[in-house]
């Protein structure tokens, strides 16, 4: 449970207050009640008005605030304020303010402004977080600590340089290190002073985003950046836990984003908590996917769902609004893998600047009769229902589909061979062969205890850290089944290539060999012939993007190329390596191959999925003190039936039982407890 002051699923959001007069503050209290909202993440933005400047301090209207919030039995998730620093720092101390990737000094604006390396903004960030920490560590409305708001953005100031140079001595220890793992006598670039090393941006070795000259240095600058800002969050915790020991921290990460390796940030995260904001034409596969990467990044520890609209967003290209029913069942999808909270940005909508058509709770109108409100209420009305039930629920899956940030750092920054490789559209293809058959999959980290699973899936899985093929090798040897594709093997965690033959450490346990990798064009394809019935697939399957040329050492060969002058050699791949297999799928492979291919593995390894239904019905389970809870998401506009067994169950939100075909209305959700 993240705080027993609240033992319930939190209902609430972001709320600014300061934007708004007293009289709309009672109307505010009187439709949080109506709602059933009792959390609210406030103090995001407030730093100008706590410290309007730099000796002075004002905390009297977050006093009232705290105070007026918990008299109306609403709690607090109290943010720092620190995520835009106020004018008078960026007037006095210029180097708050980042420098651009083109090497462009920024003025004061905007927000992800603020320097990541000045010591000026961690001096001041920090003594805040410490001063609202001593303040409020005691009052009863606090319920958990949110720092900043959403990290991201690098910097590229001489601030930044001269720390990234700190770093890269602290990681390499000697020049002579440094040029080896950077390659640097390629192109004459050796270093033979730390001073002479610059920041790699588009006045030295980058441009147009991720082209690189030089991978190894840009694969550290991203390491670096990240660490940069993780450095910021932590200085800001350590502030807090000075005075708050026992209260957990958090900060809203952003599910695939992909400035900062999340995995490292999760060790120094109380909570995971995430701002959802998927279009109206996302695969909710992909969301679904996003939540379990989430809950995969502290292993399976339910997190937080911090942000997600009521309705509409504001800064895509089109802001649909969400359907009717939909931001009720997008609510409890993020419940169901795993959410303990389901909180809105924001609780009233803004009358000004870039978020005034961000959808809200309380729109623009005013009152609670609109659409968005009546549906916000309903859902309140059901959370307090649910009381503690879903409370601390966990994953039960069998499989582990990997995705590690650093590894797609190193792919966006290849030079080759395709720019059409998106490691995380590769990723969520394998993710959505298994969400389309109802079987669950656990996103982890490369750091992740892989015996916990019957099957792990390492898609394009270029960068081989150290100590990663020997996991593999014992995974499968004590019986697991390892299943990676091509482009994988490549390099080693400083993106250079492990030379020897393709997949570099994974050669053993694959018992293959890749010869050369061929790029097609996107009009371009190939064709995966099976050698014969195998489980779920027979005949002949389209593949594209990357065509891995490899011959097999000791692997059972269970399908070929059909065209071009590789035609014959080998695409799919099963090498028996003690106990288990490793399986190798040499190119891009359409949808249906990966829904056969899937189904058979888990045939193979007794893993079933949850239930028996048609396309557009969710199944997720979590898991409590012996309990299952089954939901069912019904992502149609049309009734539809999904198959659970014979055992009956029963809805948390009606109290019905159900057994055999459980009908879900249109949009519609059941929470079915197995629970005698």
């Amino acid at each position: 449970m993240i705080n027993n002051k609240l033992p319930k699923i939190w209902y609430g959001g972001d709320y600014n207050p300061e934007q708004w007069d007293a009289p709309v503050w009672a109307e505010d209290e009187r439709m949080f009640k109506l709602a059933g909202i009792d959390v609210a993440t406030i103090n995001v933005f407030s730093w100008a008005m706590i410290q309007p400047s730099e000796d002075t301090y004002d905390f009297s209207e977050l006093d009232e605030l705290m105070d007026r919030l918990y008299k109306n039995g609403t709690y607090v998730c109290l943010a720092t304020g620190t995520g835009a620093h106020p004018a008078w720092m960026a007037h006095r101390y210029p180097e708050v303010t980042r420098v651009d990737v083109q090497g462009r000094k920024r003025k004061f604006g905007g927000r992800h402004n603020s320097n990541p390396n000045s010591p000026v903004y961690r001096k001041y960030s920090a003594r805040l977080a410490g001063k609202l920490a001593e303040r409020y560590k005691d009052h009863p409305a606090l319920l958990i600590w949110h720092i900043s708001n959403e990290y991201g953005g690098y910097d590229y100031s001489e601030q930044s340089a001269a720390a990234f140079r700190v770093w890269l001595k602290d990681r390499y220890g000697t020049l002579d290190a440094l040029n080896k793992a950077w390659n640097t006598k390629f192109w004459g670039h050796v270093f033979y002073d730390w001073e002479e090393i610059v920041v790699p941006n588009e006045l030295s070795e980058e441009w147009n985003g991720n082209r690189t000259n030089f991978q190894g240095i840009s694969l550290d600058y991203r390491r670096f950046m990240s660490h940069s800002l993780l450095e910021c969050y932590k200085l800001e915790k350590e502030a807090i836990r000075e005075h708050s020991p026992n209260i957990p921290v958090t900060t809203n990460l952003m599910g695939f984003y992909p400035e900062l390796d999340y995995f490292e940030w999760a060790k120094h995260m109380d909570v995971i908590s995430w701002d959802n904001y998927p279009a109206l034409d996302t695969p909710v596969s992909f969301t679904a996917m996003t939540h379990d990467l989430m809950r995969g990044l502290k292993n399976g520890q339910p997190f937080m769902l911090m942000e997600q609209t009521p309705s509409q967003q504001n800064w895509m290209p089109y802001n649909s609004l969400k359907r009717p029913g939909v931001m009720r069942l997008w609510s409890y999808q993020a419940v169901a893998r795993g959410a303990d909270t389901v909180l809105f940005f924001q609780l009233r909508r803004s009358i000004g600047a870039c978020e005034k058509y961000h959808g809200a709770v309380i729109e623009h109108v005013g009152h609670e009769h609109t659409r968005v409100f009546r549906e916000c209420a309903e859902l309140g009305w059901e959370l307090a229902l649910l009381g503690d039930e879903l409370l601390d629920a966990n994953s039960a899956a069998q499989i582990g589909i990997i995705y590690d940030w650093e590894n797609r750092w190193a792919l966006d920054l290849s030079s080759g061979p395709t720019v059409a490789l998106d490691y995380v559209k590769e990723v969520h293809k394998y993710y959505d062969a298994l969400y389309q058959q109802n079987i669950e999959a656990d996103i982890i980290g490369v750091e992740e205890d892989l015996s916990r699973y019957k099957v792990v899936i390492a898609p394009v899985m270029y960068m081989i850290k150290p100590g990663f093929a020997a996991k593999v090798e014992a995974f499968v040897k004590a019986g697991g089944t390892f299943v990676t594709t091509f482009f994988s093997g490549i390099v080693n965690e400083n993106d250079l290539v492990t030379v020897g033959g393709y997949p570099g450490e994974l050669r053993k346990v694959l018992g293959i060999w890749a010869e050369e990798i061929d790029a097609l064009l996107p009009e371009m394809s190939n064709e995966i012939v099976m050698s014969s019935d195998w489980g779920a697939l027979s005949g002949t399957y389209s593949c594209n993007l990357l065509c891995d040329l490899i011959h097999s050492e000791g692997a059972e060969v269970l399908a070929r190329y059909g065209s071009d002058f590789y035609k014959g050699m080998p695409v799919l791949t099963a090498n028996s390596f003690g106990e288990g297999k490793a399986y190798y799928v040499a190119s891009s492979p359409e949808a249906s191959f990966l829904h056969g291919f899937l189904t058979t593995l888990c045939e193979e390894n007794g893993i079933m999925p949850l239930v028996k239904a048609p396309e557009g019905i969710e199944s997720v389970q979590r898991v409590k003190d012996g309990v299952s809870y089954l939901f069912l998401l019904n992502h149609k506009e049309e009734e539809l039936g999904a198959d659970i067994g014979t055992a009956e169950r029963t809805d948390l939100l009606t109290g019905q039982t159900y057994s055999g075909t459980a009908m879900v209305p249109g949009r519609g959700v059941l929470i079915l407890s197995d629970k005698k």
